[in-house]
């Protein structure tokens, strides 16, 4: 898919000309975010919750234990809201009014399903790996028998999808442009530093080439 059509709950309807509806802006974002929270309602009481996400062409992957009353949801078909956001700096305006932040953010809509096939399971958790941290699914041991069967993977097409976007300096009002206060943006970014080896690493075991250059995109 190449634009996912706005519909009454996707519309943009707060500053329409920061709403993006094509779907490489919305993967884009998709896949540089390491987290997301998905919401939900059981017994018409709401939960959102923080995930970690994959994305395979146009459906999300999360994966959870099998007692997850959030996982039990999803086998049950229902609706699933799932939101992102990446801030990219603080927006400091000459009025307290227009303060705001640089952000990119999709909200998503759709429906889960279980994945049963045990090659269609163990690809899912290859993917959702390989988003954290390309190269680690081929170094790290692989999910035995009984972790993959303590292991729920589900599936959630987009059905909907929308983009919203913020960049760029302060809007003051005309007036308030002759005021003596500094106005601007503060970048923000998220930083990877050094890594840290955990207890009891063998002496001589390198750190991965993946690791030492890993870097998000943008």
């Amino acid at each position: 898919m190449s634009h996912f059509e706005p519909r009454d709950r996707s519309q943009i309807r707060r500053i329409p000309d920061r709403g993006h509806y094509d779907a490489a802006t919305i993967y884009d974002i998709i896949d540089e975010a390491l987290i997301c929270h998905v919401g939900f309602s059981i017994d018409d009481r709401p939960f959102v919750l923080p995930m970690i996400h994959a994305r395979d062409e146009d459906r999300l992957l999360f994966h959870g234990a099998k007692a997850s009353r959030m996982l039990k949801h999803f086998q049950g078909g229902l609706d699933i809201c799932v939101t992102i956001t990446l801030l990219d700096g603080l927006v400091l305006a000459r009025s307290v009014f227009h303060h705001s932040m640089n952000y990119r953010s999709v909200v998503i809509f759709g429906t889960g399903s279980i994945i049963e096939d045990p090659g269609e399971k163990l690809r899912g958790l290859e993917l959702l790996t390989e988003h954290l941290i390309p190269g680690r699914w081929q170094d790290a041991r692989l999910p035995s028998e009984k972790e993959m069967n303590a292991t729920t993977l589900v599936s959630m097409r987009i059905e909907e999808a929308s983009a919203k976007i913020r960049s760029g300096p302060p809007g003051d009002d005309e007036e308030d442009y002759e005021l003596q206060i500094w106005a601007g943006v503060l970048p923000i970014r998220q930083q990877i530093l050094d890594p840290v080896a955990g207890d009891r690493i063998s002496e001589g075991i390198p750190v991965p080439d993946y690791v030492r250059s890993f870097v998000r995109m943008r």
